[in-house]
């Protein structure tokens, strides 16, 4: 906000412009007003832990059962052996899918529910700098959900890798465990920095959530097809898609199919896809009328 010092009753009010320190408080006193952020977060961290927890302990078991199976006898086929990848048991495809979601829900409600509450307004009327007030408002939702990335990623790692310990667990040094933990980190600050920007151009509450889930999810699944390598292009383009390559363990044989992506391109997208929504927030919020 832009505060008034007034020194006499002969004095004109003098206006001060706000600092970004200003702006950032701000900023955070509106997430955290919301009772809907922390419960959204809270709530959606220990169930995304919890998936891969569950993961972690369903593979435990058979992994036992596995073990207890007694010799073949000659003469007679093998029985089929569970695949197992402890680093894919921290990074269950569905949990992570629905951290996306909530990420980039918190994102698109940090922007659409100022305009759909009228707050937008009188934010603009005491800062009329509106690129100032963007750069506040992603510095703090990135900063929050960053926070709680690094949170879940570490905690499902930690837990699940301890749950297997004598099956092979892993540990941060372990080729590829690093990486994958940061990847699962840093997908949450990108959804939600996507989600600002599709709450920055739809604007309504509902047309986020849609416009959010068909962009993070449905359309990698549209463009995964290898006939073609335009769509497989396409497909390796999304974060989903670089999230998955990124979480990928190096030690073990993955299809990684005709045009697989590179972990240098993974990291890529995921930069690339940050910068554009930033970019997009700050035109349309600076270009349409409130």
């Amino acid at each position: 906000m832009t505060p008034l010092l007034d020194e006499g009753p002969d004095r004109l009010a003098v206006r001060v412009p706000a600092r970004f320190r200003h702006l950032l408080a701000a900023e955070w006193i509106k997430l955290w007003s919301l009772r809907s952020t922390y419960w959204v977060l809270g709530v959606g961290a220990l169930t995304v832990i919890g998936i891969n927890v569950n993961s972690a302990l369903s593979n435990a078991d058979r992994l036992a059962h596995q073990a207890l199976r007694p010799p073949e006898p000659l003469g007679f086929p093998a029985r089929s052996k569970f695949l197992f990848d402890p680093l894919t048991t921290a990074f269950v495809d569905p949990a992570w899918q629905l951290f996306m979601i909530i990420a980039a829900t918190v994102g698109a409600i940090a922007v659409f529910g100022e305009y759909s509450s009228g707050l937008i307004r009188t934010t603009f009327a005491a800062v009329p700098d509106r690129q100032a007030v963007i750069a506040a408002k992603t510095t703090v939702v990135s900063a929050v959900v960053s926070a709680l990335g690094m949170l879940v990623s570490g905690t499902s790692f930690g837990v699940t890798q301890m749950l297997l310990r004598d099956e092979g667990g892993l540990s941060l040094g372990d080729p590829g465990a690093l990486r994958a933990v940061a990847a699962a980190a840093l997908l949450a600050p990108l959804s939600a920095l996507v989600g600002m920007a599709v709450g920055a151009a739809v604007r309504h509450a509902a047309g986020s959530v849609v416009t959010v889930v068909a962009l993070l999810l449905l359309v990698p699944v549209l463009f995964q097809g290898e006939r073609y390598r335009w769509v497989k292009e396409i497909g390796n383009a999304m974060p989903l898609s670089a999230w998955e390559r990124l979480v990928t363990n190096p030690e073990r044989e993955h299809d990684l199919g005709r045009y697989p992506l590179t972990v240098a391109e993974a990291w890529i997208v995921y930069g690339a896809w940050a910068t554009a929504a930033v970019a997009v927030t700050v035109l349309v919020v600076r270009r349409r009328d409130v």
